[in-house]
């Protein structure tokens, strides 16, 4: 078991209001962009000091904002955000006289009829894409027609999941060398709810799913990862659920029989090391480690060794607020 290591926390001043409910850097790591149930979402900017000074608030939601991500910045300064009022929001930050920190909103996407759970670009090399799920059983995928007016955005191929659970979170496959293939994590109380599908685009244009009921859980999954691919000829694909475990698979490609490609799956890790409801994973530039981070307060990275067995190889805690 890994020695638990003390990490000194940055404070970031002038914050919500309300709950936070998502976090994310930007690609470069010297941006953050937060969001939260006060309606807002906000970005600061890392300081040479190391402090993070608040640079643009955004309020154009009118309910719990529940994800925020950015694009790659290839296309500008770009954020979409998802929200309970059953909507996507793309913010894009304007530069004027050389100043940045000006964010206007460019569009709303209001196709779903229930809250709007997770929302992702796509990899930069299928363009300037995104998918959301949604509390509808729903994920639709949007592109912008054109990266220099991105008040338009058509809706493009969607799917619905299969089984009783609702969709929770999703992720893209950044592969270059497959189909452009996403994994949806879900969630409810019905038995069989909780797993995790992955879907992949067909040249029909269509979405098949790939693999179903990934994972046998016990309450839903709160967040799923792929690895970064680095031309391996498999998805290495994490998962955090509510009921405390930490998950990791591979996923094969078979050799295709027919029109529909189809998956393998080979369980990598399982471990309930946080005691606790797991939140977030996250994965490193090269795919070999993974970050998950629970309700016990602690972020644990795990790493396969020389054998492939994954284990916990640090855990890292932060000073918690009193409650």
């Amino acid at each position: 078991m890994a020695e638990a290591a003390e990490a000194a926390p940055f404070t970031v001043r002038g914050f919500h209001n309300d709950l936070v409910h998502d976090i994310a850097f930007d690609f470069y790591g010297k941006r953050l962009a937060t969001c939260s149930s006060d309606h807002s979402v906000k970005v600061w900017d890392i300081q040479p000091d190391g402090t993070w000074l608040l640079s643009g608030e955004m309020k154009a939601h009118r309910g719990s904002v529940w994800k925020v991500t950015w694009a790659h910045p290839e296309f500008g300064q770009v954020l979409a955000t998802c929200s309970f009022d059953h909507t996507v929001i793309i913010f894009e930050e304007k530069v004027a006289g050389g100043k940045t920190g000006v964010w206007e909103k460019r569009a709303e996407l209001p196709d779903s009829r229930a809250a709007v759970t997770d929302v992702k670009f796509a990899p930069r090399h299928l363009g300037l894409k995104l998918a959301a799920c949604s509390e509808d059983y729903m994920v639709r995928t949007y592109e912008a027609m054109d990266i220099m007016n991105l008040s338009s955005w058509p809706q493009l191929e969607d799917f619905k999941v299969q089984g009783k659970g609702k969709c929770t979170c999703l992720s893209w496959s950044p592969s270059r060398l497959h189909a452009p293939t996403i994994a949806v994590g879900c969630g409810g109380t019905e038995q069989g709810a909780n797993n995790v599908q992955v879907w992949v685009l067909e040249e029909s244009r269509r979405w098949a799913i790939a693999l179903e009921t990934l994972g046998d859980f016990m309450d839903p999954v709160r967040d799923v990862v792929f690895a970064p691919n680095m031309g391996r000829s498999f998805h290495n694909l994490a998962a955090a659920s509510s009921d405390k475990t930490v998950r990791v698979w591979r996923l094969t490609p078979e050799a295709s029989q027919g029109p529909r490609q189809k998956l393998t799956s080979e369980e990598l890790l399982r471990a309930n090391d946080h005691g606790d409801q797991v939140w977030r994973v996250s994965w490193n530039v090269t795919g070999t480690v993974l970050a998950s981070s629970g309700e016990d307060g602690s972020v644990r990275l795990w790493k396969a060794t020389h054998l492939g067995h994954w284990e916990c190889v640090s855990v890292i805690k932060g000073e918690l607020p009193p409650h």
